[in-house]
């Protein structure tokens, strides 16, 4: 049987001779599903971080939203949170030690186990897999749900890498970037080439479909169709859904921290990268996983240099009251 190469050679116009794309990319369309995505309910949940990131003998925190997070591993290996300070003299959590499934302070040796303790009580967490996740509800202020609202991802045996990235902002801003896909060859010419977008978001179905080549070296390129969707307010996600890695995910998560020395605004993206391939050859790819995530990482860090550019400067319009549209 002949094994199909994914890798094409495609043609491209010089970076200033594309076909422009302002006119396509109407802020009013933008914003339009960016409201719609706001509006969805995310059960309080939020980004901490790669579950990878929390291990069994050290605890990680994270400020969402202005409150100190602390989450660890019990003894059995489930994901537990609470508030980061200390209930005994508000020394940080994150800086202690994990022993016996218990979080200890390195201050005075107080240990917690994820119980009530005095006014220290554990917030809800979720271990998904890919990301760690704490619910904390007088901070999101809606309905509580059980669990996090997930997008649908691609079977097991998938590679998965998960790149953190801090910017000035908040996390609209970042879902934002997201919804206007007509930026990517513009913005990013060392990664995309050839961007079309097929559809756009209607109230009846918010996705947009996208054609576009991913760059490798020179004009080698994996052409793919991607689709995109909020399914909640501080998530946007990406789906192959035709082409190389087809069911293969990309989800950009928002986590709003706490304001910076400046007073303005900080928020950690989170983006989970989870690559699939119905390929016999993917399963050497899985075999090679803890070589892939830091390429996997170093390319989503890469792009968002630039977007987390793009996210700022559109807080920093909406800050002065001058943002378009």
């Amino acid at each position: 049987m002949a094994v199909r190469i994914p890798l094409r050679l495609f043609d491209s116009r010089p970076w200033p001779e594309q076909e422009p794309t302002w006119r396509a990319a109407k802020p009013a369309l933008i914003e339009a599903s960016l409201k719609r995505a706001l509006a969805r309910p995310s059960g309080n949940w939020f980004v901490i971080g790669a579950s990878r990131e929390v291990t069994a003998d050290k605890p990680f925190g994270r400020t969402v939203s202005g409150r100190e997070v602390v989450v660890w591993r019990g003894a059995d290996g489930e994901l537990l949170a609470g508030p980061g300070a200390c209930p005994h003299l508000g020394a940080p959590l994150c800086e202690g030690a994990v022993h016996r499934g218990e979080v200890v302070c390195r201050w005075h040796g107080l240990a917690l186990n994820g119980r009530r303790f005095g006014s220290w009580s554990p917030y809800p967490a979720h271990d998904d897999g890919v990301l760690a996740w704490v619910r904390l509800d007088e901070v999101g202020g809606e309905e509580p749900l059980p669990e996090p609202v997930l997008p649908v991802r691609p079977p097991s045996g998938s590679v998965e890498a998960v790149a953190t990235v801090v910017g000035r902002c908040e996390p609209e801003d970042v879902v934002a970037n997201r919804l206007d896909p007509w930026h990517g060859a513009w913005f990013h010419p060392y990664s995309f080439a050839n961007l079309s977008v097929l559809e756009t978001p209607t109230e009846e179905d918010d996705t947009f479909l996208v054609e576009v080549v991913f760059r490798l070296a020179g004009r080698v390129g994996v052409p793919v169709v991607a689709a995109f969707t909020c399914p909640e307010p501080r998530t946007i996600v990406m789906h192959i859904v035709e082409g190389e890695g087809k069911g293969s995910v990309v989800e950009t998560h928002a986590t709003p921290l706490a304001p910076g020395p400046d007073g303005a605004a900080r928020t950690a993206v989170v983006e989970a990268t989870i690559a699939h391939s119905s390929r016999r050859g993917f399963a050497v790819a899985r075999s090679t996983a803890p070589a892939l995530r830091p390429l996997m990482r170093w390319a989503a860090k890469r792009l968002w240099r630039d977007d987390m550019a793009y996210a700022e400067r559109r807080y920093a319009l909406r800050a002065t009251g001058h943002l378009p549209g």
